[in-house]
């Protein structure tokens, strides 16, 4: 399993509007890449608006390779995010997951 990491700063005001553009219209186009597994928000607040970390899970770089194209390092960020961002990370950062703990009780 891979762990794809992205950061991006939204400008005040516009974390609501990129939170909406991940769920309708960026997550559903992952649900149909053969190989991706989930994706995760994480935000928090910083002095130039939201910092956001997205993080999806796919079950190979090949899967990764199906959304982000042969260079997977490039961070795939429509105009439309572009927009709503003080500053985003052109690049990602990919791990492999080595272990899941989850609480069972």
């Amino acid at each position: 399993m891979i762990a794809r990491h992205w950061k991006g700063i939204a400008r005040p005001g516009k974390a609501e509007d990129y939170v909406r553009h991940l769920r309708t219209s960026v997550f559903p186009e992952l649900a149909r890449i053969p190989g991706f597994v989930r994706a995760t928000i994480l935000s928090r607040s910083v002095p130039e608006g939201t910092e956001f970390q997205i993080v999806t899970q796919w079950t190979s770089l090949d899967a990764v390779r199906g959304f982000a194209g042969a260079n997977v390092e490039i961070a795939v960020v429509a105009p439309v995010v572009q927009e709503l961002m003080v500053s985003y990370d052109p690049t990602v950062v990919h791990y492999e997951i080595v272990d899941v703990f989850e609480r069972t009780t």
